[in-house]
């Protein structure tokens, strides 16, 4: 298993950085999964302007954490972001990037991770909406 980054981080994310980290000969699969701030949510009374998310000091431990339980035994390679502060409307707050022998592999691992970092990160975050009301939305995503 190899969790080769794993971030929180107050700057912009890139998508080629985390691509570059999970590149490997060995690996005849990649899966990038980017989570963006949406315009809207179903909850919300007019549309979403902005996301502010905030997060625990030991949560780039757990997001480490998470990434090796989501490898497990498989021989995939990761690397994991998850962006805090403000984001605008179609910034991305979070980066998975999974390279593994085989697409079943890359695409479970990839989708393990994106669902422990929304119900087990301790990130939270609070949704502004475009009439000024503002509510937070949890642990996780």
């Amino acid at each position: 298993m190899t969790v080769r980054l794993a971030r929180i981080s107050t700057e912009p994310l890139s998508v080629p950085a985390h691509t570059a980290a999970v590149d490997d000969a060995r690996m005849g699969a990649e899966i990038t999964f980017v989570g963006r701030v949406r315009d809207h949510d179903p909850d919300a009374a007019t549309g979403v302007v902005a996301l502010e998310y905030s997060a625990h000091p030991d949560a780039e431990a757990a997001l480490h954490a998470l990434a090796v339980a989501a490898i497990g035994d498989t021989d995939a390679i990761v690397a994991v972001s998850h962006r805090i502060g403000r984001l605008e409307v179609g910034e991305a707050a979070v980066v998975v990037a999974v390279a593994a022998p085989h697409r079943q592999v890359a695409y479970e691992v990839s989708r393990e991770l994106i669902e422990s970092i929304k119900h087990s990160l301790p990130i939270w975050k609070r949704q502004i909406d475009a009439d000024g009301s503002a509510v937070w939305k949890g642990l996780g995503g």
